[in-house]
């Protein structure tokens, strides 16, 4: 009798990895300004720090170019928290004014999924528009046995 195989072929890629895929899916559509405040001086504050700097990114701005990102550096032993201001639609549609992120034990990594879970899923829905076709693509998707006709 032999025993079956279990578990993963292959190692998964690591922290590195896991950050850049939910990197990957931030979508801040819905958020007009997001508020980052941290004591420099506490150790909890350095994920906090690693987090605004990945939403500092050019790509992860482009999906709201209108969102401002503010980090407020204090010195009163207050844990760090990150807030996200939403836009007015979706504040009707959601119902909240703001998603407070408490994040003085949390790991970047479990930042940047609450932020996919709470943030981007309250993103608004694009609209898919139609495909506007050129001539030789229409003549090539044609009906029938193309060429001239008679």
């Amino acid at each position: 009798m032999s025993i079956k195989v279990g578990g993963a072929f292959r190692r998964s890629g690591g922290i590195v990895s896991a950050i850049g895929k939910q990197l990957k899916l931030v979508n801040l559509k819905g958020v007009q300004r997001i508020t980052a405040t941290f004591d420099p001086f506490d150790e909890s504050a350095v994920p906090t720090r690693e987090f605004v700097h990945h939403l500092s990114a050019p790509k992860i701005s482009q999906t709201n170019p209108t969102c401002v990102l503010k980090t407020e550096v204090v010195c009163d032993r207050r844990p760090p928290s990150i807030v996200f201001q939403l836009i007015p639609s979706v504040q009707a549609e959601a119902k909240l004014k703001k998603i407070e992120l408490s994040s003085s034990n949390l790991s970047t990594l479990e930042l940047l999924k609450l932020c996919n879970k709470h943030v981007s899923a309250l993103a608004p829905k694009e609209i898919a528009t139609s495909v506007v076709k050129t001539k030789s693509e229409k003549k090539a998707g044609g009906a029938g046995g193309g060429g001239k006709r008679r």
